[in-house]
């Protein structure tokens, strides 16, 4: 199976008009890609087939994003990223009355969990606030529950050491069957909301922006909207976090940050 370029067009404008998700700054060829291998799994022969499903379907157009949305993270993801965290920034985020962090992309809440974490141990979790948005509503939903599978935990306690954790990994949630359930310690200051990056304007100001493994599925012209976005969203000196395959060379706000350590995508807005 292979889908057109107009055929694509035509899908994300109905997307578009039907729903008011805006897909059309991302990666062609990945929302090909994941749009294509969606069609082979449900068997769908045709994209006026998809076209008529998702007009008529809201649940079903609900799987579509849900399908070609990106949700793969885990706890702690890349240690070396936390532990540049927990020595380079948290101390300058102490020195705020209040503090805000909004987890951009957050997909199922693993990383907004982990932050929470490291601002606890920091003392500094009493007086922040984390926001974590994504565009996909379903996965907003698990983030919600703070519920992770239980096999996980052992790969995330790693994470957490390697990180520079010197607690007991396991003291931050409880286990029951196959599940695992974090403290509502930290979920308590979390606030949980659906946002399109490629449509939605700044709804705060920041001390610090995660948004890690997202703009790789971007073109250049929407990773450089999103950018201004965290731009304009951040405080003065405050802090933006990427994934290892992003940066902010060649982009417009460049000259207005200042990487804070070689190696790690972690850059501090410049007076």
């Amino acid at each position: 199976m292979s889908l057109q370029d107009v055929e694509l067009q035509l899908l994300l404008n109905d997307m578009i008009d039907r729903y008011g998700y805006d897909f059309t700054g991302y990666s062609e060829a990945s929302l090909k890609r994941r749009i294509e291998n969606f069609m082979i799994k449900d068997h769908i022969p045709d994209i006026s087939m998809l076209r008529s499903l998702i007009f008529k379907n809201p649940d079903y157009f609900r799987w579509l994003v849900e399908e070609i949305t990106v949700n793969v993270t885990e706890m702690l993801r890349d240690p070396l990223f936390y532990k540049t965290i927990r020595e380079e920034v948290l101390p300058a985020l102490a020195t705020y009355p209040f503090i805000r962090i909004w987890h951009a992309g957050c997909s199922t809440g693993e990383e907004v969990y982990s932050m929470a974490i490291l601002l606890k141990e920091a003392g500094i979790l009493h007086k922040s606030r984390l926001y974590a948005t994504d565009i996909n509503p379903q996965v907003i939903e698990k983030a919600k529950s703070g519920i992770f599978p239980a096999s996980q935990m052992r790969k995330y306690s790693e994470n957490y050491i390697q990180s520079g954790g010197n607690n007991d990994f396991s003291s931050y949630y409880s286990s029951n069957y196959n599940l695992a359930k974090f403290d509502k310690s930290l979920s308590e200051k979390m606030i949980f909301a659906t946002h399109n990056l490629v449509a939605d304007s700044s709804f705060n100001e920041f001390q610090l922006i995660i948004c890690r493994n997202t703009l790789i599925y971007f073109d250049k012209k929407l990773q450089s909207r999103v950018l201004e976005l965290f731009d304009h969203s951040l405080d003065m000196l405050g802090f933006l976090g990427l994934g290892t395959k992003e940066s902010l060379r060649f982009s417009g706000i460049e000259s207005k940050f200042k990487q804070i350590v070689p190696g790690q995508k972690i850059w501090r807005k410049q007076k």
